[in-house]
C-alpha cells in the first residue's frame, strides 16, 4: 500500500490544518495509507503524544482511514521529518510552503542542491506536494 506522510505543528496551525487536509485527499485519492507526523523539538522540552495529536487531528478532520499518528523527538525538525520518510519507505509528503522554504535553507547547508523536491526524489524516491497558504497546491512529480 502506497504511503504519504505529512508533518504538521502541535497544537494545529491552520496551516497544519490546510496541509493536513490536501494530505487527506492526495491519500484518498491514491487509496494510500496516512503518517501524521508531530516532531518534539528536545530544546523545546514539550511533550506531545501520539494521542494528543490524533485527538488534535480527529477534531478537525474527523476520524482518517488507514492512518498513523507519530511523534518523533529530535534536535531539527527537517532531519527527523526526513527519518520518518525514509524509515517508512514513504511514497508521497505533504508539507506546507514555509516547510519547505526550511528544508530548502537546510539543504543549502548540507549539499550543493537546495532543491528539496530534487533531493527527496533522488535520495528517498519520493514524491513532495507543497501546499500554498491559500488553497491550491503545487506539485512535484518523482
Amino acid at each position: 500500500m502506497a504511503l504519504v506522510v505529512v508533518p504538521v505543528r502541535y497544537p494545529l496551525t491552520n496551516r497544519s490544518r490546510k496541509t493536513l487536509e490536501r494530505a487527506i485527499e492526495v491519500a484518498e485519492e491514491r487509496d494510500a495509507a496516512l503518517t501524521v507526523l508531530h516532531v518534539d523539538l528536545y530544546q523545546n522540552g514539550k511533550k506531545v503524544t501520539r494521542i494528543d495529536l490524533k485527538d488534535a487531528v480527529e477534531r478537525t478532520a474527523g476520524p482518517i482511514e488507514n492512518a498513523r499518528y507519530v511523534v518523533r523527538t529530535g534536535f531539527l525538525v527537517e532531519e527527523s521529518i526526513l527519518d520518518e520518510v525514509a524509515a517508512e519507505g514513504a511514497d508521497t509528503v505533504v508539507i506546507g510552503d514555509r516547510s519547505a522554504s526550511r528544508f530548502r535553507r537546510v539543504f543549502r547547508r548540507l549539499t550543493n542542491n537546495p532543491d528539496i523536491n530534487d533531493f527527496l526524489r533522488e535520495h528517498l524516491e519520493c514524491e513532495v506536494i507543497t501546499v500554498e497558504a491559500g488553497t491550491s497546491s503545487r506539485r512535484s512529480n518523482g
